[in-house]
């Protein structure tokens, strides 16, 4: 018997999230809680939630690119996206929109094929470009009035995977994949 979604959005939502090939993600404030944890040896450590990093696998086994730009740049932040698998990254970015491009270019896809989530108003560009906008509920109230879709989950608590579940029931490979967990 086939495991029954528990997660269901609303059809306007799926709707907008339909087609999406390419999903962008911010790093602070979305994958991290958006706190800079600095060490006594000036050492910047970042905490990245677990279920957020399923909802990235998950995309890429449903045939969507999770794709990250981010303005800054730490070896623990390079460690999780590789052991996450995650190969189209921009570093160090504070103008986001061009580095979308240069991703979409490489992938072969448009604008319309993208979604993206952010905290921040550096986010502001992709989000306003992409078929799809999120942000986390602790984002800015400018971006958050942007998305098309505010996360119940905070950065960092889970807000990324949630954005990954919405685009997974859109593309209609959510209960797909679920059933592999039976």
């Amino acid at each position: 018997m086939a495991t029954t979604p528990a997660l269901a959005f609303p059809p306007e939502l799926l709707l907008a999230a339909q087609g999406v090939r390419v999903a962008f993600f911010d790093v602070d404030g979305v994958l991290t809680d958006g706190g800079l944890y600095i060490s006594e040896a000036g050492e910047t450590l970042k905490r990245f939630h677990i279920l957020d990093g399923l909802g990235l696998k998950l995309l890429q086994r449903a045939g969507i690119t999770p794709a990250v730009i981010t303005g800054r740049d730490s070896k623990p932040l390079r460690a999780r996206l590789q052991a996450l698998g995650v190969t189209h990254v921009h570093f160090g970015t504070e103008d986001k929109a061009p580095a979308a491009q240069k991703t979409l270019a490489a992938l072969g896809l448009d604008w319309p094929q993208a979604a993206a989530i952010g905290d921040d108003w550096p986010d502001l560009p992709v989000l306003r470009r992409c078929a799809f906008a999120a942000a986390p509920a602790n984002a800015h109230a400018e971006v958050r009035a942007a998305a098309q879709y505010v996360t119940r989950a905070a950065g960092g608590q889970g807000a990324a995977r949630e954005f990954c579940d919405l685009l997974l029931v859109a593309s209609g490979r959510y209960a797909e994949l679920l059933e592999t967990y039976r």
